[in-house]
């Protein structure tokens, strides 16, 4: 009887895993859209404003902070309430702030405020991995998880379409529009969307459960792999458009563009990296996006010529990204215990939005004071390299057992 009943619930979630996965993904990346908004813009604001490049520097770098550090509570909240509320709740919160920002666009310290509480919808992130995860076997936990991250795509959109929509239909309506689109996908979520038949809610008090996983060792290597594979690519998402502007003169629409071609190339990576994982292991995947990321980083350091050069160094710099944030949540997935996954998930994606926080305000610092960016694309590099060197000598065991 027993038997019978893991059959059919096993036959319900295999049933309901494609659809399920598809829905996040769009949730996903709707909520990534909104939360990039500013980014694409930054021009604009820039010349309304008269800002220096550290003050729009700190303007496209404010959404990701609450994005970052709300992944905590929101992974938390995911274990104990699921992911179909928690992706309900996260794109209706987000629909006030993303109309204020649009009716804040002659204000500065307005701008800040609104793109602070922005931020939100870049906690959705952190309802996904577990959901999609409790959905599917282990051993296609890496493929989800990865098609899941497909959806940081709505950066790419942001970058694409916002500055056109913009241009095109106004600020305001632009942003009105987004609105209306994080409220179907809120309404998505709750009509249609089901938690995984084998999940059950985690009602262990949130606050020690939070301090165990921050006594789990693994929740803190895994927070420096994703703080570079995730806060790269969050930092050149946002940031790309700006330093293009500067640095090569190309117009809003031409440095969106140029951004959208960063963020698909990551997009396109990152399930590419969850199924590598599950055939090649995920510490060799990492590796390679990390040394990878180190490389390019260390080509662009020395502004190479538009278009053929420097672009295909971005792409490059992108797949090795994307490439890097699919092979860590694989090896979250091997290594974290279901009841887990959520909160070391907030912890996790936490540090990867903060690692996409500072590097923008560290490019606007450097581009200000020497007048190029040498100097931050070095930085990075030598991280990518010291990330690497970790990886590698902390996972060895793993790295040699794939």
């Amino acid at each position: 009887m027993s038997s019978t009943a893991e059959i059919e619930k096993s036959t319900t979630r295999h049933s309901g895993s494609g659809a399920n996965l598809a829905m996040a993904t769009a949730v996903f990346a709707v909520a990534f859209w909104a939360w990039n908004l500013i980014g694409p813009l930054s021009k604009t604001y820039s010349e309304r404003l008269g800002l220096s490049p550290t003050q729009t520097a700190v303007l496209v770098a404010f959404p990701v902070l609450v994005g970052a550090v709300g992944r905590i509570p929101v992974g938390i909240l995911t274990d104990r309430y699921g992911g179909r509320r928690m992706f309900t709740v996260v794109a209706f919160v987000s629909v006030l702030p993303t109309a204020l920002v649009g009716l804040s666009s002659d204000s500065y310290v307005a701008l800040l405020v609104w793109g602070f509480f922005l931020g939100v919808a870049g906690t959705a992130f952190a309802v996904g991995v577990p959901f999609v995860s409790a959905w599917h076997r282990p051993e296609r936990r890496g493929f989800a998880t990865g098609v899941y991250g497909a959806g940081m795509g709505g950066t790419a959109l942001s970058a694409l379409l916002t500055p056109r929509l913009a241009e095109s239909f106004g600020l305001l309506e632009t942003h009105l529009a987004m609105c209306a689109a994080l409220a179907v996908t809120g309404a998505i979520a709750w009509l249609f969307m089901r938690d995984a038949p084998e999940w059950t809610p985690n009602r262990q008090p949130a606050v020690p459960r939070f301090r165990a996983v921050l006594k789990l060792r693994v929740t803190w290597q895994l927070s420096l792999l994703y703080a570079l594979a995730f806060g790269g690519f969050v930092a050149f998402s946002t940031y790309l458009p700006t330093m293009l502007t500067s640095a090569y003169d190309f117009a809003q629409t031409e440095a969106g563009m140029r951004a959208a071609g960063f963020s698909f190339a990551a997009v396109v990576a990152r399930p590419l990296g969850g199924m590598l994982s599950d055939r090649i292991g995920p510490v060799r995947v990492c590796l390679a996006s990390f040394f990878g990321a180190m490389a390019m980083a260390v080509v662009l350091a020395f502004h190479p010529p538009a278009e053929l050069p420097a672009g295909l160094s971005f792409v490059l710099m992108a797949t090795a990204l994307g490439l890097g944030t699919g092979g860590v949540f694989a090896l979250l997935a091997a290594l974290v215990e279901p009841s887990r996954v959520g909160t070391v998930t907030g912890v996790v994606g936490a540090a990867g939005g903060l690692g996409g926080y500072f590097p923008p305000l560290v490019m606007g610092v450097v581009y200000q004071a020497t007048g190029d960016y040498m100097l931050g694309l070095l930085l990075l590099a030598t991280t990518a390299l010291l990330v690497g060197i970790f990886t590698l000598r902390v996972f060895r065991a793993r790295f040699q057992s794939a």
